[in-house]
Order: C-alpha cells, then sequence, then structure tokens
C-alpha cells in the first residue's frame, strides 16, 4: 500500500482546530485504511462477510432465549425487534472502543516509518464500525418488517442519532487509544470493560427494570441514552431528551479532551511503541 509522507503535525502550540484541519486533508488516507482493515477482516474466510449478519443473529437468539424464555419480559413489541435496537447501538459502540482503543498498538510498524496524522488510525475503524452498524440496521429492518411493525417519521433523524453514537464511541476510544500507549494494562483491561459494560446497559432488557437506587447511574450513562433514542425512532419509546442532552454533553466534553490529550502525546508516540 503506497502512503503518501505527510509534514509533522505536532508542532508546539498547535489548536484543535489547525489540528483536526490536517486530519481532514487526510481523509483519502482514512478512507484507504479503513478499506485495508476490512480486506484483512474477511480475508480468507469461507462466509466473509455474512459473519457480520452470523454474530448478531446468534446472539439475539441467545438473548431471546434467556429473556423470553426464563425471564419473561412484558413488552409491547417483539423482543426481537427491542433487543435489536439495543445491540445496534451497543455493538457499534465497543466496536468504536475496542478498535480505536488499539489502533495505535496494532499499527507500531506503520507508526515508526510514515509520518501522518495518528488520530487517522482511530478514524478508520469508526468508518469499519459503520459497515457492521450498516448490517445490524438492515437486521433490523428486515425483523421489523416480519413482525409487522410500523415505522414512523422519526426515522429521519436516525443520521442524527449515528453521529451521536460515534461521538459517544470516539469520546472513549480516542482517550484509550492514546492511553494504551503509555499504559500497557490497558489493552487487557479494555475487553473486560466491554465484557462488563453490556450487563450495565439497557441492550439486552428495558432501563424500566433497574431499581430506582440505580437510576442516577443511568441519567448520566451516555450508550444507555443513545440507545433510547434508537428505540424512540423504532418502537416508539418515551425518552427524558433533558437526560439525553446531559449524558450527551459529558460525552462532548470528554470527546473535546480526549483530543486535545491525544494531540499532546502524538509527538511522543512513536517512542513509547
Amino acid at each position: 500500500m503506497s502512503l503518501p509522507l505527510y509534514k509533522s503535525i505536532t508542532k508546539k502550540n498547535e489548536s484543535l482546530l489547525t489540528y483536526l484541519g490536517e486530519v481532514w486533508k487526510s481523509h483519502a488516507l482514512i478512507v484507504t485504511f479503513a478499506q485495508r482493515d476490512l480486506k484483512i477482516q474477511y480475508a480468507q474466510t469461507y462466509l466473509g462477510v455474512f459473519w457480520s449478519f452470523i454474530q448478531p443473529l446468534t446472539a439475539l437468539l441467545i438473548f431471546h432465549f434467556f429473556f423470553q424464555r426464563v425471564i419473561h419480559i412484558n413488552l409491547h413489541v417483539p423482543y426481537s425487534v427491542f433487543a435489536c435496537t439495543g445491540m445496534m447501538g451497543w455493538f457499534f459502540f465497543t466496536q468504536l472502543i475496542g478498535q480505536s482503543g488499539t489502533a495505535l498498538m496494532h499499527n507500531q510498524q506503520l507508526i515508526k516509518k510514515i509520518q501522518f496524522p495518528r488520530l487517522v488510525l482511530p478514524l478508520a475503524k469508526a468508518i469499519n464500525g459503520l459497515v457492521e452498524f450498516s448490517v445490524m440496521l438492515i437486521l433490523l429492518v428486515v425483523l421489523m418488517l416480519i413482525t409487522g411493525c410500523p415505522f414512523s417519521a422519526k426515522i429521519f433523524y436516525l443520521p442524527l442519532v449515528v453521529v451521536a453514537n460515534v461521538v459517544v464511541g470516539l469520546s472513549v476510544g480516542i482517550w484509550l487509544s492514546a492511553l494504551t500507549i503509555r499504559f500497557r494494562d490497558m489493552h487487557h483491561l479494555i475487553p473486560f470493560l466491554i465484557g462488563f459494560g453490556i450487563w450495565i446497559t439497557p441492550v439486552f432488557y428495558p432501563a424500566t427494570m433497574v431499581p430506582d437506587n440505580f437510576s442516577v447511574i443511568y441519567y448520566f450513562h451516555p450508550i444507555a441514552n443513545i440507545i433510547a433514542l434508537y428505540r424512540w425512532i423504532f418502537i416508539g419509546w418515551q425518552i427524558d431528551f433533558i437526560q439525553v442532552a446531559t449524558s450527551f454533553s459529558i460525552s462532548v466534553f470528554m470527546l473535546i479532551t480526549g483530543l486535545i490529550y491525544f494531540i499532546r502525546n502524538e509527538k511522543f508516540i512513536a517512542d513509547y511503541l
């Protein structure tokens, strides 16, 4: 893969906007990395991209059995549709965290040899996440058609919610991407956080099942509120927009501070690798 050489963008006192401008000029490089990662992901597999359907379907079947056959959750919509709306937001979020959080670690040789905005690597993972998200969206639409769930005009808000989902994911992923370079233990901590996080996030169960003593957690839980927005769009779930705005503001703050930390430490990345 032939990559252009970029001038150093880690100048002292460089502003956030200036840096992001340099990243924007590298948008072709972001797409190139995303294409490379997708090819590697499905290389030498018999089913190829169909694995993107098999994995969420398997998870959906397992949790459908557990929450419908064992716990018997009563909802006003088919459980498969309800769960799929949660999986769509959660899997996109965790992919952004898991892949962007380790993007620098997995591209050590490239970083040492070529000068380019290092933020390009986590952003390329975001594009890959959009591909996986599209698969989940197709699955959700098929389930809604099969079960007879109606679509509403709220569907036009979907692009805004997807952008919010990206912001929430990258607000954590960019921090982890920068911290993992200096603190290698973070590389092992990420899978644990993802595995534990799904149980404190209303992905497969409604937030109404959470005891009142713990409901404050969901008030500030960014991805829980993103999932609530998906359910508002697709199944008419009632949401508190003040709560959503509050949690999203936290993510925006984390994203901005994460970018600032990333930029200030970018010049040292090659030294830590």
